[in-house]
């Protein structure tokens, strides 16, 4: 689980393929990797790898062939730098949101505009994970906790302060570059457990059970 809140700035210093996909290498820019274990988990834009050998300065991960399709990973190359973040630890300060590191899609930077001191950012909104987005509501872009500040049915907009720009790959945006996205956590959840209730109810439906049934068998009470 990651919060969100980018550590530390790295580079893609290898991207080796092979047959189940690819094996990285990241330098690590100055991320604390001196309590790193083997198996620990580290976000890279966003992406939640898992560290199979590392030294004081980079670490390396397998990236399965899933990943690769599904993420901008598709289009990085070596000295492309990238947002890093270690797993959270139960005693660390929640700055950010709830980040899983499980990409849901890519999006396309459609726009950028100076906004006084902040930039503003209109990001293509994948038609399979429109329903997620919300005004105000929270998004992961390339492992950046952000807020949404307005949404249209195919694009969203965010502000982005200076102090985010600065500290993350945002301040390298192009119009046209791909970026990951990662929808709340909650709003995935949320949409399951409306699918299977309405999925028991439209079973009970058409087994002759009713709520009306049950209340007068007793099983529940109105």
């Amino acid at each position: 689980m990651f919060t969100g809140i980018v550590e530390s700035l790295g580079t893609i210093k290898a991207i080796n393929l092979n047959s189940d996909g690819a094996r990285v290498v990241v330098g690590s820019g100055h991320l604390d990797l001196s309590d790193v274990k083997l198996g620990d988990s580290i976000a890279t834009n966003g992406i939640c790898l898992t560290v199979v050998a590392f030294d004081n300065n980079s670490y390396s991960a397998d990236v399965s062939s899933e990943t690769l399709t599904r993420t901008g990973f598709a289009h990085y190359k070596m000295g492309q730098q990238v947002n890093l973040e270690k797993a959270m630890l139960a005693t660390s300060r929640f700055g950010g949101h709830m980040v899983s590191g499980h990409i849901d899609g890519v999006g396309k930077i459609l726009n950028i505009a100076k906004v006084g001191n902040s930039n503003e950012y209109w990001i293509e909104l994948p038609e399979n994970l429109q329903q997620y987005i919300a005004e105000k509501g929270s998004i992961t872009i390339d492992g950046v906790s952000l807020t949404v500040n307005s949404v249209n049915t195919d694009r969203f907009r965010l502000t982005i302060v200076p102090h985010t720009t600065e500290q993350t790959i945002i301040s390298s945006y192009q119009v046209g570059q791909v970026v990951n996205l990662e929808v709340d956590l909650i709003a995935r959840y949320i949409e399951r457990l409306l699918f299977c209730r309405e999925q028991r109810e439209s079973q009970n439906s058409n087994s002759g059970i009713s709520k009306e049934l049950l209340m007068q068998s007793g099983f529940i009470k109105g």
